[in-house]
């Protein structure tokens, strides 16, 4: 009696019959092509944000010599064409990497410079307010101790001279002291 293949794979059609033969018939454990594709994109995207890390960054982060390689050789192609490849061949490359880690790495790096700019707002936001407040001068002090009290506020006088004066006789300098004297004690 002669065997029939079935349209779907594992199962054997005999006499009108199912017959399994141990295998899934529709779950492959292979991921879809559509699956893979979205893989190697995502890798890629990772690769062109650790290509556009700083020198130090870039430099301080643990991968293949390849991958190093590549990003580099990619940093330096300029036609489209080439760069697109070159991403490609990058992406490929990622597979082999620990992707958790140059992901940490481009985080920390996009946290960072979260983190400088609200510090820079900060102090910004202090900066106006001790121009225009004399309580923002005490609350300074009690948020920041160990400030040097007699040189904040003969920059703040001077910032508060300089406000006064019309807008076209200003001296930003006394503006920019107080924000590089406040700068450092925000950050920090």
């Amino acid at each position: 009696m002669a065997r029939r293949a079935a349209p779907h794979r594992g199962i054997d059609i005999h006499y009108g019959e199912a017959v399994d033969d141990g295998e899934p018939a529709g779950d492959d454990s292979r991921p879809s092509k559509t699956q893979l594709k979205q893989k190697s994109h995502e890798l890629q995207a990772l690769g062109l944000a650790v290509s556009e890390l700083s020198a130090e960054r870039f430099a301080a982060i643990e991968m293949p010599d390849t991958l190093r390689s590549a990003i580099v050789e990619f940093r330096r192609t300029r036609s489209h064409e080439g760069r697109r490849r070159q991403l490609q061949y990058v992406g490929k490359l990622m597979r082999a990497a620990d992707e958790a880690t140059l992901r940490e790495a481009v985080a920390a790096a996009t946290l960072g410079s979260a983190r400088e700019t609200l510090a820079l707002h900060e102090a910004e936001r202090w900066r106006a307010e001790l121009i225009a407040d004399d309580d923002a001068l005490t609350r300074w002090q009690q948020a920041h101790p160990n400030t040097d009290t007699q040189r904040l506020r003969s920059l703040v006088r001077a910032a508060r001279r300089d406000a006064a004066l019309a807008a076209e006789a200003r001296q930003p300098k006394s503006f920019r002291e107080l924000f590089q004297f406040i700068k450092p004690m925000i950050q920090t």
